[in-house]
């Protein structure tokens, strides 16, 4: 199964036996596969099935699904109760004899009820199976239809994901090999805070400042962070290159994206990291709007 969105929109035409019928398919974001289904009357043994297709075809969003069905002239067949009919004018020839009067026309006779009588040609059974046959077979092209839109879209929001990945990728490195993680760097920013202190008061104990200093150094490290990180971003790059439904684990991974990256912020010493950090927040709130359409 190809990627896809959740969004899209199908609509499918059909005539069958004097019957006009129109599916009408339309979808949106959703947690999980979220049917409303509307079946004209008369149609209503349809439901079962028709769930069950599109369940086959989808996996998540919230659906919106329509049958309208217009009977055309050519799906009543009128039967004409010619007895009654015959029935009718002898007594009128009976009554004529006695008071006079003019006969009553054909249509005279047809305009009588039960002379005439419609039937629905869904009353014949072989009639009504090829309808039904007809229209679920129409609901097959619609669901396809939907199909491929939802994969266009899907496509072209993979893409978009994908690059925000790399990006986010770029952005991990250059906190990696930024020169203000280096030792070097956090030992002359600690130092700098040390002898600041110390020059303040002459009651600081320089030894155990130095102690300290060395323990926030540790608690400062991002280098777990970034690993994690790294491999999160590298989980997603290998689900956005598969098929299929991917939405639900890449909302999870993004995530795990806006964990490590918080951490990172709230770890962070230097503002050259806190700027990157920053910029990867919001490249993460992007990525996670995008994975909202993913199926």
């Amino acid at each position: 199964m190809s990627v896809q969105s959740m969004t899209g929109f199908a609509r499918v035409e059909g005539h069958s036996d004097g019957l006009d019928w129109t599916w009408e398919l339309r979808s949106v974001n959703g947690k999980g596969l979220d049917v409303r289904l509307r079946l004209p009357s008369g149609f209503e043994e349809l439901d079962v099935q028709v769930r069950k297709s599109i369940s086959n075809a989808f996996k998540r969003g919230n659906m919106q699904v329509s049958l309208q069905i217009n009977q055309s002239a050519e799906s009543v067949t009128p039967n004409v109760n010619r007895t009654l009919a015959l029935q009718l004018l002898e007594a009128a020839k009976e009554l004529q004899a006695h008071v006079g009067g003019a006969l009553p026309s054909v249509s005279d006779l047809m305009a009588v009820r039960g002379v005439v009588e419609f039937e629905e040609a869904s009353n014949n059974p072989e009639i009504h199976a090829k309808r039904l046959a007809d229209i679920m077979g129409g609901l097959e092209t619609a669901l396809s239809n939907l199909g491929e839109m939802r994969e266009t879209e899907g496509t072209a929001i993979r893409e978009v994901l994908v690059s925000q990945v790399v990006e986010l990728q770029s952005l991990c490195e250059q906190i990696v090999n930024s020169d203000a993680r280096t030792p070097e760097a956090i030992r002359k920013t600690l130092q700098a805070q040390v002898d600041k202190l110390l020059e303040t008061s002459d009651e600081f104990d320089g030894e155990r400042l130095h102690q300290e200093a060395v323990i926030l150094a540790a608690k400062a490290d991002l280098q777990e962070e970034l690993d994690r990180l790294r491999v999160h971003l590298n989980s997603a790059l290998e689900l956005l290159n598969g098929n299929g439904p991917m939405g639900r684990k890449l909302d999870f991974l993004a995530q795990e994206f806006n964990r490590e990256c918080n951490t990172i912020c709230s770890k962070s010493n230097a503002a050259e990291v806190t700027a990157i950090g920053l910029d990867m927040k919001l490249l993460i709130d992007q990525f996670r709007e995008q994975v909202q359409n993913m199926e």
